[in-house]
């Protein structure tokens, strides 16, 4: 029985989609000015530019995160995804992951792409079962970013 819903993020989620995200950059990697801007200001960096944020809810708190960010008419960045330690395992990520990519067909992509690093092979497990293949991609505005994927829809 699936005990959490995905929902569309509206400012006063800021804080919740700031926190999950910098807890996990903050754990593995150094969190940095490009990370910053997008989740102290999702606002400007994400929906000014036609993008777009899902949120898992569960019991009323919010548990996971994704942002589309558009790269272009057609191709959106799968970005910002987190998912609270307490609920890894339960199909949180999976169900965001695919509530995203429905998301950016409704939005016009033809194509998501995403960034990541090896370290983090249950979020590449997970890309991989999205239907995300692995790419060699141009430079990532991160540093901690060494594997890129994507997703023709």
């Amino acid at each position: 029985m699936k005990t959490f819903q995905i929902i569309d993020y509206q400012e006063h989620h800021q804080p919740d989609f700031a926190s999950l995200n910098y807890e996990w950059i903050s754990k593995y990697f150094t969190v940095e000015k490009e990370d910053r801007d997008t989740l102290d200001h999702p606002e400007i960096k994400v929906y000014e530019k036609g993008g777009h944020i899902l949120l898992a809810e569960k019991e009323k708190e919010i548990v996971g995160t994704c942002a589309l960010i558009k790269v272009n008419q057609t191709t959106f960045e799968l970005a910002k995804m987190a998912v609270s330690p307490k609920v890894q395992g339960e199909g949180i990520g999976y169900a965001l992951g695919v509530a995203t990519l429905e998301k950016a067909e409704e939005l016009g992509a033809n194509k998501v792409v995403l960034e990541t690093n090896s370290v983090l092979s249950p979020a590449i497990k997970l890309y991989e079962k999205l239907g995300f293949i692995k790419v060699e991609g141009k430079a990532s505005p991160y540093c901690r970013c060494d594997y890129q994927m994507e997703l023709n829809l």
